[in-house]
């Protein structure tokens, strides 16, 4: 594994005290939020999810980064800036973000994924959990069943996917914040991404994304082995992965004794872009609050003693 780590601006291959050189063949890109890549600090793992790439994270990458946090915005394999093909499991990729992890020689982090990339973080924080410090998940659902049209259409017809996945994303045509800022065309900018993640790749990565977010059986044994704080962060319209089916995902959760607490927001499955700010204030506390932890060794277990609400 080559690793390209983007400190803003240029992509540079690190030096050999931050990278080692697993295969020729295959590339995996990190955005670290425009500062240099620094280990020392606390590290937060930033996971995209279904045909979508690093720059989802955008905000909330460039304010932690700049406030004492080293992040790592990755691109999964085989979408855009990651090369390969895309990994066909979400155990896979899991699997993978922990080799991209090994070879950085990063021991612990904050994992946070959106939408797929929460079923990444959940299974990568199972897989090895003296590396995961805690567990932000935004957008997230278990089973995250996928239609059988919307399987269909990523598999046969990608433009038709995108619009359906677009129309069931998006809660409003004006959302305020919004993100870059407010008045940009969220419908176009997503359209245009995942347009771009389909132009990067000739593998059908919607379609294989899809297809591991619906096959994904291990979510609760996953979640029943989590031992450190956990965050939810929940759109109150979404449609993809709706409140409703949240519940088991938090009581396996709550089963293991792991301080959990859930963040509501006013928006849809989209809460990057339709509520970015909100966002960035859920994981940018929660964050800070595991961080102190780790220097007191009781400060976020103080503050989340959950299951607990907050609502935005």
């Amino acid at each position: 594994m080559n690793i390209v780590i983007d400190e803003g601006g240029t992509s540079t291959s690190p030096n050999a005290s931050a990278s080692a050189s697993a295969s020729a063949n295959t590339i995996a890109y990190a955005y670290t939020g425009g500062k240099p890549f620094d280990p020392a600090l606390p590290t937060v793992v930033l996971i995209h999810g279904a045909q979508h790439d690093h720059s989802v994270w955008a905000l909330q990458s460039r304010y932690l980064a700049h406030h004492g946090f080293n992040v790592l915005a990755v691109d999964l394999p085989g979408h855009h800036r990651s090369t390969g093909s895309p990994l066909s499991t979400i155990e896979a990729m899991a699997d993978w973000l922990h080799r991209l992890l090994d070879t950085l020689a990063i021991e612990r982090a904050l994992f946070a994924g959106h939408s797929m990339g929460s079923l990444i973080a959940l299974e990568a924080a199972a897989q090895r959990p003296s590396r995961c410090s805690a567990l932000a998940l935004f957008a997230t659902a278990f089973p995250m069943r996928v239609s059988d049209a919307l399987l269909n259409a990523a598999a046969h017809r990608e433009p038709e996917a995108i619009e359906m996945v677009n129309q069931w994303s998006h809660s409003t045509f004006a959302a305020k914040p919004s993100c870059p800022a407010p008045g940009f065309w969220l419908h176009g900018i997503n359209q245009q991404l995942m347009q771009r993640i389909s132009d990067s790749n000739e593998a059908p990565v919607f379609s294989i994304d899809f297809t591991a977010c619906n096959t994904y059986d291990a979510g609760l044994r996953a979640a029943a082995s989590i031992r450190c704080p956990t965050r939810l962060v929940v759109g109150r319209r979404d449609l993809m992965t709706p409140p409703s089916r949240l519940q088991p995902l938090i009581e396996a959760l709550a089963s293991s004794g792991a301080p959990v607490d859930t963040v509501t927001l006013d928006c849809g499955h989209a809460m990057l872009a339709e509520q970015p700010d909100a966002c960035l204030d859920a994981l940018h506390e929660f964050a800070q609050l595991v961080s102190r932890d780790a220097q007191e060794q009781n400060g976020c277990t103080a503050e989340l003693r959950g299951p607990g609400q907050t609502n935005v």
